[in-house]
Parts: structure tokens; C-alpha cells; sequence
């Protein structure tokens, strides 16, 4: 039953520094994932008040998972990614970020309700079980976090992905074997034949009109096939970023081969958009010069799309493949003002 409630709660007032930062800047629109998703906008939120986060809704594994299958919501998990990384950086934002990603660990008990699931995640369903509106839901938690940006879903309804994997049979052949779910598709190695079910599934409304009225679109960096793609498989979506005016810059992963990508270069992430989404043009690519190991190869993927590569370090300086969000800011920044 929905809960009948009042004017949404103002977010708190941010620190006179940040203030100043925010009185001028784009409208962009950022999509994708998980870790990748906020990366991306822990440096968007240091450039535009003028921020939207369109996040994947097919994950099937840990508290999301549980969440999704119990109560037929979708997953919060990547949506309380995303609100945690518009978060900023006063008592207050830091507060709410390190509540909305308290995880429970497992009790004395065995197999405890709780066992696992992030705070937030349940924060969220909460809202949206109140309020009967999942849209309505994370600007209330927006709200309570201070979030500086707005976060919507992919699509209104939970997705699931789909691909294949190509193994060896009994007999020495090699076969091509359906995986389902994103928690499978994850570590499969590279994929084949990826789709989203439902296949009719319909976009957020709120998320198209977002796409239509941006300035810039920035896509990545994410997991490729499973946060990143799965906005260009969804007809109404990829329909949006074809068509908006806005310009499109894709951010590639500093890593390249991972399980979900086994062998694939950099240059090969880029032609997995082509194939899936041959009309989807890209103005910029941005990328860790670490990350391309054929530049001349690289830059000729990215032509195809459409694209002008900008090579930049924005990696962070330790052994582990994660962005610097000051780093990544400047890089945006100067792709922002230079275009």
C-alpha cells in the first residue's frame, strides 16, 4: 500500500567549496554499472550539479539477487552504488555513503535473515514499498544522502542477460552453451549472442527524457558485457542514444582482460559495441594509455564508431585497476571544454 507523504525533503546545504564548484556546468548523463558506474560519478559530481545516473537492473547474485527474487523489486544493489557516489564529501555525505554500504556480516546464527545484505539495499526497497513508485523512491533517498545528482533505472521492470559461451563437448567439438543471469554471464570468459529478457522490456521513461535532453552521454566504464552493453540492448534505450543531440563520450575500462572479456583487447571492447549497435556513434573515447596495447589498432576501432580518441592517465596509483576520480574530473573537464 502506498504511504501518503509530503513536498520532498530539501537536501542538506553543501559546503560554501562545493558550492562554488557547482554553479555552472553541463547536463550529462552517465550509464552503466556497479564500481565502474561509480567511479565515473564520484569525478562527474566534482564538475555539474546538472547529474543523472541511468544504472543497470540485471543483477541476480548476492542481497540483490535475494531482494529481486523475494519481493519482485528491482535490484537495488548498483542503484545504491550510484546514490553512494553522489554522495559528497561533508560529515554528512560521508555518513549516509558508509550507512548506505554497510553490509551485515553473517550472525552467530545460521543462515540469518540479514546475513550479507547492504543497508542500503533495503533502505531502497523500503521506499519503494511505501511509496509505490520506484522512481518516486530514489529521490527520497537521494534525498536523505544529499545526494548532488539523480539516479533512475535502466528499465522500469528487472532484466536478465543472456549470452553464450563457446566450450568443448564429450566429442572434441566445440558447442556454444546458453548461460543466464549476470552473475553467470560475469565470469564466463567472452561471450557470444548476448541479449536481455524480457525482450520487450520497457525503458524508464524519466531515464529517455534525461538521454534527450543532455548535453554530454557518458558510457563506461563498467563491466562491458554486463553493465556497460546492456544499455545499447535495450531497443528504447539504444533508440535514445542514437538520436539525442547530446554529444557521447565511452570511458574505457582500465583493465581489459578480465573474466568477463578472456583475451579481448581494448580495441575489441569497441567493436563489441559496433556489432551489437552498428548506428551508435560515439564522439570521444577516453582511455588509460596503460590500458592500449595497439594504439594504431585502437584508433581505428574508434574511428568506426565515430570516434576521436583521448588518451589520459586516470588510473589510480596503486597495482589495482580502479579510476581516480580527481584524475578522471580533469580529463572529463578538459573533454567538456575543449568540445
Amino acid at each position: 500500500m502506498a504511504l501518503l507523504t509530503g513536498p520532498l525533503p530539501l537536501v542538506p546545504p553543501a559546503s560554501a567549496a562545493f558550492a562554488s564548484q557547482q554553479d555552472k556546468g553541463p547536463s550529462v548523463v552517465a550509464l552503466g554499472g556497479g564500481h565502474g558506474l561509480s567511479a565515473s560519478l564520484s569525478a562527474l559530481r566534482l564538475l555539474t550539479s546538472e547529474l543523472t545516473a541511468i544504472v543497470t537492473v540485471a543483477d541476480d547474485g548476492g542481497s540483490s539477487g535475494r531482494l529481486r527474487e523475494e519481493y519482485g523489486v528491482l535490484p537495488p544493489g548498483d542503484l545504491r552504488m550510484a546514490l553512494s557516489a553522489l554522495c559528497d564529501d561533508t560529515d554528512w555525505g560521508r555518513t549516509w555513503r558508509d550507512v548506505m554500504q554497510h553490509r551485515f556480516a553473517p550472525g552467530k546464527g545460521r543462515g540469518g535473515s540479514l546475513d550479507e545484505h547492504a543497508m542500503g539495499n533495503l533502505l531502497i526497497v523500503t521506499l519503494w514499498e511505501l511509496l509505490g513508485d520506484t522512481v518516486a523512491g530514489l529521490k527520497w533517498a537521494g534525498a536523505l544522502l544529499g545526494a548532488r545528482g539523480e539516479v533512475l533505472p535502466m528499465s522500469s521492470v528487472p532484466l536478465t542477460i543472456e549470452g553464450q559461451v563457446r566450450v568443448t563437448a564429450p566429442d572434441g567439438t566445440s558447442v556454444l552453451q546458453t548461460l543466464t543471469g549476470q552473475a553467470k554471464c560475469a565470469v564466463a570468459g567472452s561471450l557470444e549472442r548476448v541479449r536481455l529478457l524480457p525482450d520487450d522490456a520497457p525503458a524508464c521513461i524519466e531515464a529517455l527524457t534525461a538521454i534527450e535532453l543532455a548535453d554530454w552521454v557518458i558510457l563506461g566504464p563498467g563491466s562491458w558485457y554486463t553493465s556497460v552493453l546492456p544499455h545499447l540492448l535495450l531497443p528504447e534505450m539504444r533508440e535514445a542514444l542514437c538520436n539525442t543531440a547530446a554529444r557521447r563520450c565511452l570511458t574505457m575500462n582500465l583493465a581489459t582482460d578480465t573474466k568477463e572479456t578472456l583475451g579481448m583487447s581494448a580495441a575489441d571492447h569497441l567493436r563489441v559495441l559496433r556489432e551489437y549497435a552498428p548506428d551508435f556513434t560515439i564522439d570521444v573515447v577516453l582511455a588509460d594509455p596503460a590500458s592500449v596495447t595497439d594504439l594504431a589498432d585502437f584508433e581505428q576501432a574508434a574511428g568506426m564508431l565515430g570516434a576521436e580518441v583521448v588518451l589520459g592517465k586516470v588510473g589510480a596509483s596503486s597495482r589495482r585497476p580502479i579510476h581516480d576520480p580527481l584524475r578522471l574530473a580533469t580529463a572529463y573537464h578538459d573533454i567538456f571544454g575543449n568540445r
